[in-house]
């Protein structure tokens, strides 16, 4: 489980996020604060892994708040800042402190959902990891990129997506022909979409060698949920 502080001054806020937060699987709720300093406090006592950190607080503000988190020895927590300030230079600072994340209020679950579990995914693919090259590197920071419906690449649709999402989750070690049969789909539009959830690091694959002693590629599901609306087999 993923050990989550929220910190925000307004208590409606935190009991949203706390109720989101546990929508998610793979996380916990361990405390909450609503001042700069109880957020310090909190991470000491509590040792959490993520801090959800709003903005806006009543004695520093949260970047100022993350800056001191950064500073003190020992400390090793993530951040996904919460705010509804839309101020480019906080955006900056807060990018400069290293947060994994940023949403802006208002919000829905959804893209709240989406954050956690691509947070998540990076953070399972640093603890397997075995020797930091460039291709597991790219797929980190990859993990790490939104995969909303907004930010799709043209040669993607989100209800094609959404159905190779689909065979993907259902089946494991799962070839580029499989997955176009399954999916009513050709084979060249079968390993686009393989190819664009592998860049995001939604999958892996490995090689299977036949009798001939060519490799085929078998993908398998790592458990990201891109953001796309679900939408009945055969739509495209």
């Amino acid at each position: 489980m993923i050990r989550t502080l929220i910190v925000d001054d307004d208590f409606m806020a935190v009991s949203v996020h706390r109720q989101f937060t546990e929508r998610v699987p793979g996380f916990e709720v361990v405390g909450t604060a609503s001042t700069g300093a109880a957020a310090l406090a909190a991470v000491a006592e509590c040792r959490p892994d993520l801090v959800l950190l709003d903005v806006y607080l009543p004695d520093v503000d949260g970047v100022e708040t993350l800056r001191r988190l950064r500073a003190t020895t020992g400390v090793e927590v993530d951040v996904i800042a919460i705010t509804a300030a839309k101020d480019v230079d906080i955006l900056r600072r807060a990018m400069h402190l290293g947060v994994a994340h940023y949403l802006v209020k208002p919000f829905t679950f959804a893209t709240f959902r989406e954050r956690l579990d691509t947070y998540a995914a990076a953070r399972r693919r640093l603890q397997q990891m075995a020797e930091a090259d460039q291709r597991n590197v790219d797929r980190v920071y990859g993990t790490l990129r939104s995969a909303g419906v907004d930010s799709l690449p043209k040669n993607i649709s989100a209800p094609t997506l959404a159905v190779v999402v689909e065979v993907l989750r259902e089946r494991s070690n799962i070839s580029a022909g499989e997955v176009a049969t399954s999916a009513a789909i050709s084979p060249g539009v079968a390993r686009r979409y393989l190819r664009y959830l592998l860049d995001i690091g939604t999958i892996d694959y490995t090689l299977r060698y036949g009798a001939a002693g060519r490799p085929e590629h078998l993908y398998r599901w790592l458990g990201q949920q891109p953001a796309v609306a679900e939408r009945p087999r055969g739509t495209r």
